[in-house]
């Protein structure tokens, strides 16, 4: 074979391997039409509404905050939210309104909302708390402490579905919450 030969056969694999690699990778060279991440957020279409607060022993280290929240689908399509990777709850914090992920919260159960509907949303919040027993008498005031400080520092908690880019802002109550203890002393 002749270095002329070796030359085109060499230039033919290359120019081969080129054009595999930019057939393989052209998607992430442009925005491909499903792509949502240039698509804003729809804040509109899920409005939460607060319901109450239960604070549960997991085991004897560790206890769970769950929020629970009414969800109103103002829109005509039915809407459906399980945990997993495409939906992210964060804390909005009081200080600066910037978004957090410090606090590890995530759905207690998956969610189906028909089209103009209502259903409940409950969030968790797993944290270490060694749990008093019954018979101590600062039990009451070791739950509020634990609460308080899981929530001292959150206006609201924010759900984001990446998938349909939905966002939906679970209002906070916990100052109310905090006042009506402190008036029931």
């Amino acid at each position: 074979m002749s270095k002329r030969n070796l030359f085109a056969i060499a230039c033919s694999a290359v120019g081969l391997v080129l054009v595999i690699f930019f057939m393989t990778h052209a998607a992430a060279f442009k925005g491909s039409p499903s792509d949502t991440s240039n698509k804003s957020w729809n804040a509109e279409a899920i409005k939460a509404s607060y319901i109450a607060s239960q604070l549960k022993e997991t085991d004897k280290t560790r206890s769970t905050l769950i929020l629970s929240y009414d969800l109103e689908n103002k829109t005509d399509l039915d809407y459906r939210l399980d945990a997993g990777p495409g939906v992210v709850i964060l804390s909005r914090l009081e200080a600066d309104g910037s978004l957090s992920q410090q606090e590890p919260v995530r759905l207690s159960y998956p969610v189906f909302l028909p089209a103009k509907q209502h259903a409940r949303l409950a969030i968790e919040i797993v944290q270490p708390f060694a749990w008093p027993t019954a018979d101590n008498p600062a039990y009451i005031d070791k739950l509020r402490e634990f609460v308080k400080q899981r929530l001292a520092n959150v206006h609201e908690f924010v759900l984001f579905d990446q998938t349909s880019r939905t966002e939906v802002k679970l209002p906070g109550v916990w100052q109310e919450l905090q006042d009506t203890a402190q008036a029931s002393y």
